[in-house]
């Protein structure tokens, strides 16, 4: 059966992204904790199960694309179903890019099983391929859950993560492939890659901005102010500003319970955790997004210094302030843990 390369509907295109993507500046279909409502899943060993699975990855699982054009190998699959959403929406050209994705079935929610990406420059381009896409994982310890954390009951428990050549700006048809029941099952997709010199965000190996974050001084104490996960989170107590070229800074930009998507608060609570790890090596900070917790007064400084269109954002800089990983959309422990590193360097 053919996985459809053609563009996807607006409507599931809308649905994916609140599912999966950045979040934006409309509160619109948020839940009673400000995200977005789960869609139904698995029981939790199942879910387990799968994940185990899913976690468990390499190119040798699936065909290589060979000669074949990405309409080719989406002909040769047993069938379709599920739709891709990508959390990366800020991709510039170079030969190992990340790409984080989710797969979604309109009838059993998030789909977690062995994936890998095929891409092209067209449909009818060559294929290249398969960049094995392991889920990571977004469920913490449960000392670490916030009220809006992923769980083991919870169907949005982790992230795809492949690492792909995009080498040009411009279109890239997509083929995510899943081995589900021992079928091959596509999901087809479109990411846009934008020419170097247009994307105005810092990038890895540029100094960081060295603006002031909030702190709970700077907030005159008053927490709620500056944080909206249920509790607070302890990564308050430093600007960047004082903190850049001291030692490594992770800083991370999130709303926990204004996040349109599921990812904020998880990713809040995977760098509540790593900090027990990492926290004597590198000052951890978590800034929040819109001007007094209020969708319609704006974006705070901080992240118009960073000229961040979505969040969550993820940035690490080393000890003289420069950037050593930045990531966005949604990331779970193993995308976090190496970001972190990277600032310490560190490489196993």
């Amino acid at each position: 059966m053919t996985a459809r390369l053609a563009a996807l509907p607006a409507a599931v295109l809308a649905a994916a992204a609140l599912a999966v993507g950045g979040c934006g500046g409309s509160d619109g279909g948020k839940g009673k904790d400000g995200s977005a409502p789960a869609p139904r899943g698995p029981s939790s060993a199942d879910l387990r199960a799968k994940l185990d699975a899913a976690t468990k990855v390499t190119a040798a699982t699936f065909e290589p694309a060979g000669d074949r054009t990405l309409r080719e190998i989406a002909d040769s699959l047993d069938g379709t179903g599920p739709q891709v959403s990508f959390a990366t929406q800020t991709l510039v050209p170079g030969q190992d890019r990340r790409l984080a994705f989710g797969v979604i079935d309109e009838k059993t929610g998030f789909v977690y099983a062995p994936t890998a990406i095929y891409l092209a420059r067209g449909e009818n381009e060559k294929a290249l391929g398969p960049f094995p896409a392991p889920a990571d994982l977004l469920v913490t310890d449960a000392a670490f859950r916030s009220q809006n954390a992923a769980t083991e009951d919870d169907p949005f428990a982790a992230i795809y993560e492949a690492s792909v050549p995009l080498d040009k700006p411009g279109d890239y048809p997509v083929l995510a492939v899943s081995l589900i029941k021992g079928q091959r099952v596509g999901a087809a997709g479109l990411v846009k890659v934008t020419a170097s010199g247009k994307d105005p965000i810092p990038d890895v190996g540029e100094p960081a901005p060295r603006v002031a974050t909030d702190t709970l001084a700077s907030a005159g104490g008053d927490i709620k102010a500056i944080d909206t996960r249920v509790p607070p989170s302890d990564m308050h107590d430093v600007s960047l500003k004082d903190a850049l070229g001291k030692q490594p800074v992770v800083l991370l930009f999130a709303t926990p319970q204004l996040c349109q998507s599921r990812v904020c608060g998880p990713v809040v609570d995977i760098a509540a955790q790593l900090k027990k790890t990492y926290g004597d090596r590198a000052t951890f900070i978590h800034q929040e997004v819109f001007v007094d917790n209020d969708l319609s007064k704006g974006l705070r400084p901080p992240l118009q210094a960073f000229k961040l269109p979505t969040e969550p954002w993820l940035f690490v800089m080393d000890a003289t302030g420069k950037i050593t990983a930045r990531l966005e959309g949604s990331f779970g422990f193993r995308a976090f843990e190496r970001a972190i590193r990277s600032g310490l360097g560190v490489t196993r």
